[in-house]
């Protein structure tokens, strides 16, 4: 933090908020209507034209004046207007006036009883809270009120911009100030700023209430997600060198990662204007592409160790290819038998040995000394065959697999060779459908015995990119690395197939949770990892999902107890698991131009305060906040992100 900001966080600790929440030049009006959920109000237009206006979700104090020794102060929140009883025959006499005006001729004016009743008007206000005095002097607020008092007893005034500071950073424990605490913006109420308010509030956010929590931003693009991230990263960057302690244990450095779905954060853009990430912190991060680029590290897969990862991506290659033989291929099922199922076990020995043929076809470079192993038999190996007299069950280099394969599918179907024979004796193929398909895939040969007539394995070949033949240290044990450290890393998935985005993403989300999980059965002390995921509704579940273990639901859900958090933005509220969005705290919601999403967005806290202002305000970095501290949601207009630059 700051120092200008703990000097400002300093000055509100010594606010006296019942002697002044009753500036009399505040003043605004009297309650009529109170119960535990809603205020009905009278006010004027004089006492609104004092306080420079009254917008929809402006933050009033109704304070108890009935006796002087009760220090009490109800927190509302303006809806919109509700009627008076008086309302009737106020617009009857407002319209008789209108008739009698005689249109280009002076207007005979208003006598001054009358004036002062078309004045009055009612607003509707919801209870948000109480400000009071505990037993031992602290001033505490409480998320609801415990009692009431008829509506006579109270007076209504709008905080004074140090005052709404006071209220909008108002904490459990009281007012923040602490290592972590970090300005994001200022209040701000509506889209039109015509009558200035005290809007330029200060509001301030603590870094505490982000790690190992769940984050999400809503919003149209262009409406300030980015931005808002940042202001978060940067939040969660200060509070990691601060040795701020939870619990009586000072925290490590916090590691970050951002998985960059469009690129935004990993490369310079316009709409950075100098304030790219990786720019503002050289030494604190690192970045990582699915291709070769300057300044990136890169990330790719050992097709023959990773098999079922490897396949996904190229299955993700080969998505548009209809070919039977080639959707044939893409289907293969990869679901490892159980050890004691020693006939499908042998069946899947022998499709990843075939499928590894394809690679080595291919020309995806093999590792050293890689062999496979697969069940042949003793028919076949004395049916004199050539290519099929060796011992695969001992293992063989894949160059001798292929010709065992190429040999076994040219000869597939001769009534008198072993694998003709051998379904005969048995009732059933030796080889089953998809090592048929992988076969056919590996000799090109759409018959055994034909002639090579399908391109076959050669559609693998754009795949080779996504591959290194090393076999050391895997990409995301050098990120988790990193994590560990306390730095930032950021992957750019900007230039790959939604699924091999999705490959990257699931299979370095799933090391980080491993490690977590490890860690947390093994009792150690992690620090904590922050996850961000920019247009979350590429890789996170749907929001009918049902499968509860997929990594993206178990980080909500038990990312917590692990110390790992879960940051994510999107443009559609509706995209998301219900799973995910019932485990989140901190809410930054920004412009939404659709019904049904904020329909969605209603179901959470008090939303539905914002649901037509969301709808109608498009300014960027117009956020309404709700953090896992701060008691109820606060309409901000956040700060642009910068990194203030050493003295």
């Amino acid at each position: 933090m700051t120092v200008s900001a703990v000097e400002e966080l300093k000055k509100l600790a010594h606010i006296d908020l019942f002697i002044e929440a009753r500036d009399q030049e505040r003043f605004i009006g009297r309650p009529f209507y109170l119960d535990f959920g809603r205020m009905r109000m009278l006010s004027n237009d004089k006492w609104k034209h004092n306080v420079r206006g009254v917008p929809a979700g402006a933050f009033l104090l109704c304070v108890y004046d009935g006796e002087p020794d009760v220090e009490e102060a109800i927190l509302v929140r303006v809806l919109g207007p509700t009627k008076l009883p008086t309302d009737n025959d106020v617009v009857a006499a407002m319209v008789d006036y209108y008739k009698e005006a005689i249109p280009d001729q002076p207007k005979e004016k208003l006598d001054s009883y009358t004036r002062a009743e078309f004045q009055f008007s009612g607003m509707e206000c919801r209870v948000i809270g109480t400000f009071y005095r505990d037993l031992g002097g602290k001033v505490r607020l409480a998320g609801d009120i415990d009692n009431f008092y008829s509506p006579n007893n109270y007076l209504v005034y709008k905080p004074t911009e140090k005052m709404l500071e006071y209220v909008v950073n108002f904490r459990e424990e009281g007012i923040p100030g602490g290592i972590g605490d970090d300005r994001i913006g200022s209040v701000r109420y509506s889209s039109s700023l015509r009558h200035g308010g005290d809007e330029g509030a200060q509001m301030f956010v603590s870094a505490l209430d982000f790690l190992g929590k769940r984050t999400a931003l809503f919003g149209m693009t262009r409406t300030g997600k980015s931005n808002t991230v940042k202001k978060i990263i940067q939040s969660t960057m200060n509070i990691s060198k601060s040795g701020v302690s939870i619990e009586g244990v000072p925290i490590k450095p916090v590691g970050q990662i951002i998985f960059d779905v469009n690129g935004e954060y990993a490369n310079e853009n316009q709409q950075d204007a100098g304030t790219a990430l990786f720019a503002q912190y050289p030494d604190e991060v690192t970045r990582y592409s699915e291709m070769e680029k300057p300044g990136f590290r890169v990330m790719k897969l050992n097709f023959y160790r990773d098999v079922i990862e490897g396949f996904r991506m190229l299955a993700a290659i080969l998505a548009d290819d209809s070919a039977d033989y080639t959707r044939a291929f893409c289907n293969i099922n990869w679901d490892e038998p159980a050890a004691s199922n020693k006939g499908e076990s042998t069946r899947f020995a022998r499709r990843v040995a075939a499928y590894k043929c394809c690679l080595f076809k291919a020309g995806f470079t093999v590792p050293p000394g890689e062999t496979v192993k697969f069940a042949s038999s003793k028919d076949i190996r004395n049916s004199n065959i050539a290519g099929l007299t060796n011992r695969p069950e001992d293992g063989i280099s894949l160059e001798d697999a292929t010709t065992w394969f190429e040999a076994a599918w040219a000869n597939y179907k001769d009534s008198a060779g072993p694998f003709e024979q051998s379904r005969q004796a048995t009732g059933r193929e030796w080889a089953d459908e998809d090592l048929q398909t992988l076969m056919r895939f590996l000799s090109r040969r759409r018959l055994p015995g034909g002639n090579p007539s399908e391109s076959g394995y050669t559609k693998l070949i754009p795949g080779r990119d996504l591959h290194t033949s090393t076999v050391g240290k895997g990409f995301e044990e050098e990120i988790l690395d990193l994590l560990r450290e306390g730095k930032v890393v950021i992957i750019d998935l900007s230039q790959g197939d939604p699924m091999i985005q999705r490959v990257y993403a699931d299979r370095v989300a799933s090391r980080v949770f491993a490690d977590g999980m490890s860690r947390f059965v093994k009792n150690e002390v992690a620090n904590f990892v922050q996850m961000y995921f920019e247009e979350a509704h590429n890789l996170f579940p749907r929001k009918e999902e049902r499968d509860l273990t997929i990594v993206y639901n178990r980080l909500a859900k038990e990312g917590q107890k692990l110390r790992i958090g879960l940051c994510y933005a999107t443009q559609e509220v509706s995209s998301i698991s219900s799973s995910i969005l019932k485990n989140t705290q901190n809410w930054f919601v920004s412009h939404l131009n659709n019904r049904d999403e904020l329909r969605e967005i209603e179901k959470y806290y008090d939303f539905e305060d914002f649901t037509e202002s969301l709808r109608r305000a498009t300014d960027k970095g117009f956020i309404r906040m709700k953090t896992d501290s701060n008691t109820f949601i606060v309409p901000v207009q956040v700060d642009r992100f910068f990194v203030p630059v050493a003295t």
